[in-house]
């Protein structure tokens, strides 16, 4: 597999990351149409933000998504943009999700590097997701 590198003003890079969250208390609210919608919003953000979606799977509990992103911007700038927006819209569009939760998402989230695994590996594992 060739790695493709990308550039801003004064750094080439190659960032790769594995990201998960999950809603508030495990809930299962990830169901269409608010997953659709999810991963719309999702994207357009990773556009906004000139960062690389490889591979993404919504499930009714959890999220999976595989990223390259700025090193100078960060991954963690990324997932706090994205559970902000995501968590303010689909709220506001989907009057259900403010009557049930507090709060959207948890606080936490996993983020690992998968430079050592091949990205191959990754996309399937969390494609494999969506059967367990």
């Amino acid at each position: 597999m060739v790695v493709r590198y990308c550039s801003n003003r004064n750094v080439v890079f190659s960032c790769k990351y594995h990201v998960g969250w999950c809603p508030k208390y495990g809930r299962k609210v990830l169901v269409e149409p608010i997953g659709r919608r999810l991963k719309q919003v999702i994207l357009d953000l990773i556009v906004e933000k000139n960062a690389d979606q490889i591979e993404m799977e919504v499930m009714p509990d959890h999220v999976h998504l595989l990223v390259g992103c700025d090193p100078q911007y960060g991954i963690h700038r990324l997932v706090r943009l994205i559970k902000g927006r995501t968590s303010a819209l689909l709220r506001h569009e989907f009057p259900e999700l403010r009557r049930r939760m507090p709060a959207l998402w948890t606080n936490s989230y996993f983020v690992a590097t998968v430079g050592g695994a091949p990205l191959a590996m990754v996309k399937q594992h969390i494609e494999n997701q969506k059967r367990i």
